[in-house]
């Protein structure tokens, strides 16, 4: 049959989409063929000869790209949050908001309370925050010491109790080392946190060399804590250099270390284990402001018997920002506190219990629903921060792609997680990049003593995904010397 006219002028179209089709084909090709190279070069560089690597490539059909030791658990560092924010926001949703109630037990009469006035926790990690994610605490105290005044209470005979049963009673996890205590990237989470669980302290240089430096106020403060001061007065041409420790058991901490002699007052951060007793006093503090008079007692869940929450009239609450913003910040500035109350919040909703084996529970149960065994997975914590976690790179390339599938809220995710060149902490990653490439790939970092990871999604220059991770653990290099090569992978998924 002959050809019709029409026929003929389709020939050419066809066999031009066909020959698109093939050089998307041959360039993806050539893609994964300098990923593989690139591994192969790696597994040879002695920068890596002491190093154990876990690498995992995987596309958006489940095909495995390319691989080094895929299947060995290792050290995660933070990294670990994607497990957190993905299945928080997968779970409860972006629109989810924790909710922190103000209640009152006995009776009001004559304007006196007489009972006891609770701030009764839900877990709110932004409370008292600075992060400009968080409402102001100003702002948060009104509208509790308003709902306070409506309540016909102007005085109260009882104490002031911070109601932090939400969770269970420990702040951090066990494997976390005690070195992690004291710093502010160690501060833990709680049912009723305040100020991210830290306090600021103040101090400033004495009058000369060797003199201990004067301590000159704390916040919030923390009743009954003890602050030991250790920290001397060096010469004038030091830096400033100190140190704090403290343990979960007791209000005391100890500072060392030097300041310069004639420097600035410097306000040192440092983790808070009594967060519950210290958002009670400064709310306590806040009434006596608003005329609100009270006994000068505060309480927590471990220094009081709490009333049953049944019997606690409830008189105002607050509500936190959404957890699309709180996730947000986690992955993008890398926040371990925000972190463990996520990753605790899964325990309180899946199990009904929050606390760190409850949530590792429900942590596995909702990725065995996913398809995912925990082969190659063991969690500690929420955030990375303990050296007891251990995930598989293939893992983390399974998990990325089936938290893609039948997920309403992947693009929250998704977007939450940094990129290079953008705010977070892939700003100064892959730096050479075009911002064609930078802009395809999205991953959380995450870095300890000696370990040095990525994971999360590349995507192809013609369409299409790569799952990846890759887990440096061990390496006796300079990081300075390991970095460029391990963001020269990160390119090869971007090229």
């Amino acid at each position: 049959m002959p050809h019709t006219k029409k026929s003929q002028e389709m020939k050419p179209a066809k066999a031009f989409a066909t020959l698109l089709v093939m050089f998307a084909i041959t360039g993806t090709s050539y893609a994964q063929k300098g990923i593989r190279t690139y591994i192969e070069n790696l597994k040879k560089d002695t920068l890596f000869s002491n190093a154990v690597v876990g690498i995992m490539v995987m596309d958006e059909k489940g095909r495995e790209v390319a691989s080094w030791n895929p299947d060995y658990p290792l050290l995660t560092a933070s990294t670990m949050k994607t497990i957190s924010t993905g299945l928080a926001l997968k779970v409860l949703g972006p629109e989810y908001r924790y909710k922190t109630r103000i209640g009152y037990t006995g009776i009001v009469k004559d304007g006196v309370l007489k009972g006891d006035l609770y701030i009764v926790g839900g877990g709110d990690p932004t409370l008292g925050s600075k992060d400009t994610v968080a409402y102001p605490i100003d702002s948060i105290f009104g509208v509790w010491a308003d709902a306070v005044k409506l309540a016909g209470i102007n005085r109260i005979e009882g104490n002031i109790i911070g109601d932090d049963r939400f969770f269970a009673n420990e702040i951090v996890p066990g494997g976390w080392a005690v070195s992690n205590l004291g710093p502010y990237y160690g501060s833990g989470t709680s049912g009723l946190s305040f100020m991210e669980n830290l306090q600021e302290f103040t101090f400033k240089p004495g009058e000369k060399t060797g003199d201990h430096a004067e301590f000159v106020s704390v916040w919030p403060v923390v009743p009954g804590m003890k602050i030991i001061n250790n920290i001397k007065t060096g010469i004038q041409s030091s830096r400033p250099s100190t140190s704090l420790r403290l343990t979960e058991l007791d209000r005391v901490v100890k500072y060392s270390g030097s300041l310069p002699l004639g420097g600035e007052p410097v306000v040192l951060t440092g983790s808070c284990k009594f967060p519950a007793l210290a958002c009670a006093e400064e709310f306590r503090l806040f009434l006596m402001r608003r005329g609100v008079r009270s006994n000068p007692l505060v309480y927590d869940s471990e220094s009081y018997k709490l009333e049953k929450e049944e019997n606690i009239n409830f008189i105002g609450e607050t509500l936190s920002p959404p957890l699309a913003s709180i996730a947000n910040v986690t992955n993008r500035i890398s926040n371990n506190f925000y972190a463990e109350t996520l990753f605790k919040t899964l325990g309180k909703v899946i199990t009904g219990s929050g606390s760190y084996d409850s949530s590792a529970v429900a942590v596995r149960r909702l990725l065995s629903s996913m398809g995912l065994p925990d082969r190659g997975f063991v969690q500690d914590d929420g955030s990375g921060l303990s050296r007891q976690n251990y995930v598989s790179a293939r893992f983390f390339s399974n998990y990325f792609s089936k938290l893609k599938e039948k997920n309403d809220n992947f693009e929250v995710f998704f977007n939450s997680l940094p990129q290079p060149g953008g705010p977070g902490t892939l700003e100064n990653v892959i730096k050479d990049a075009t911002p064609e490439q930078k802009a395809r790939l999205h991953a959380k970092s995450g870095s300890l003593s000696s370990v040095r990871c990525y994971a999360g999604y590349a995507e192809k220059r013609g369409g299409g995904m790569y799952y990846f991770a890759i887990l440096t653990n061990n390496y006796q290099a300079r990081t300075a010397q390991m970095q460029p090569k391990i963001e020269g992978f990160l390119k090869e998924l971007v090229k």
